[in-house]
């Protein structure tokens, strides 16, 4: 077990619509048994889901416009101004796009921008979809804020000979100063976030999603692949519960043990 070991928080990210922009912050105020502030708040259907909003359930990432499924969505830039509800999106070959997610229209309006964007790869019908009261768009059923090891990306880096953009993996917290794939070993454990608290779930599982290069929408290797040839798994990164809510910054120390 490993114990007592500190790294320092080096970047925040929430990601407001599933799959798509993640957007840099400077600080955030985490709350027990929620999940990490604007993040995953809406999600675009690629066909009808299955979603209840008046029953809120888990649902299977490949229902919605994600980079597992469709390398395209990383050719669109979004960023969403969480006090308007306006999300913003561009992309090289189609209009600008500006709407308020927080109203029926703005959603209509960024689905059929979409759909030009991503033509064939999505057949939809698209619909942006919101998460009722505190329901976000989660990979995991229970692990709520992400973590990951830039030394684990380094060294999964020099596994395969070239260097790999940590926003690949769509954490919530990038963090440096534990050994690489220390965390894997963290199952259980509380770790000291900045002013939070919170316990360690699980390592998470990565898919196909982490194949895509951020920048240029291809899906250029496979990581998946690669984790399980050099190191027998398929992790990358850790979930986490907020047991105690507290402000966290760029910069501040997170602890376990």
């Amino acid at each position: 077990m490993v114990r007592a070991m500190e790294a320092r928080i080096v970047s925040l990210y929430r990601h407001p619509v599933k799959g798509f922009t993640p957007e840099r912050l400077a600080r955030a105020d985490l709350e027990a048994g929620a999940c990490f502030p604007c993040d995953r708040l809406y999600a675009v259907e690629d066909g009808p889901s299955g979603f209840d909003p008046q029953a809120p359930a888990h649902i299977s990432k490949m229902k919605f416009t994600v980079l597992a499924k469709i390398p395209a969505v990383a050719r669109a830039r979004t960023a969403f101004d969480e006090a308007s509800g306006v999300l913003t999106a561009r992309a090289e070959g189609v209009a600008d796009f500006a709407g308020d997610l927080r109203a029926a229209a703005g959603r209509a309006g960024f689905a059929a921008w979409l759909a030009v964007l991503l033509g064939d790869e999505a057949p939809g019908p698209l619909k942006v979809i919101e998460g009722p009261g505190a329901h976000r768009f989660m990979d995991s059923r229970s692990g709520y804020v992400s973590i990951v090891n830039l030394a684990s990306v380094r060294d999964l880096s020099d596994k395969i000979g070239r260097a790999l953009d940590p926003l690949r993996f769509r954490a919530n917290l990038y963090i440096d100063g534990w050994p690489a794939w220390a965390e894997n070993d963290l199952t259980g454990q509380t770790l000291s976030l900045g002013a939070a608290r919170a316990e360690v779930l699980k390592p998470i599982v990565r898919c196909a999603a982490t194949h895509v290069d951020p920048t240029s929408a291809e899906r250029d290797v496979d990581l998946v692949k690669a984790l399980f040839d050099h190191y027998g798994h398929m992790f990358c990164g850790i979930y986490l519960n907020v047991t105690q809510g507290g402000a966290v910054r760029e910069g501040d120390t997170v602890a376990a043990g």
